[in-house]
C-alpha cells in the first residue's frame, strides 16, 4: 500500500502512475515506505468448545426435578423494552433449565 506523501490518503492507480485522489498528487514511480515493525508468521488459534466459554453465576435455587439447591442463572430481554427481562435457570447437577417470569 502506498500514501501520498502530502496528504497522507492512500495512492491510487491511475492510468500510467499512481495518484491521490485528495490532492491530486501524481507521482513518476512507485513510493515505498518501510516500517520497523516485524510482521509475525500466522500461529495456530486453539479451539475452545462452545461449553467451556460459557460461564454463569450460581446461585441458591431449588430445582424442581432433581431438589438440588444450586442454580447457574441469566437474564434475556425477551418481551418489549419496559417490561422486566425474564430470569433462566439451569440445575447444576441435572442441566435442567426453567424460567422466572417478574
Amino acid at each position: 500500500m502506498e500514501f501520498c506523501p502530502k496528504c497522507g490518503a492512500i495512492l491510487v492507480q491511475k492510468v500510467k502512475n499512481m495518484g491521490c485522489a485528495r490532492c491530486n498528487y501524481s507521482s513518476k514511480g512507485k513510493i515505498k515506505i518501510k516500517t520497523s515493525e516485524k510482521i509475525e508468521e500466522k500461529s495456530e488459534i486453539p479451539l475452545v468448545s462452545k461449553k467451556e466459554t460459557q460461564t454463569f453465576p450460581i446461585v441458591n435455587e431449588k430445582c424442581k426435578e432433581c431438589k438440588n439447591d444450586r442454580a447457574y442463572f441469566w437474564t434475556i430481554q425477551t418481551r418489549s423494552g419496559d417490561e422486566a427481562e425474564t430470569k433462566f435457570f439451569k440445575c447444576t447437577k441435572c442441566e435442567h433449565t426453567w424460567r422466572e417470569y417478574k
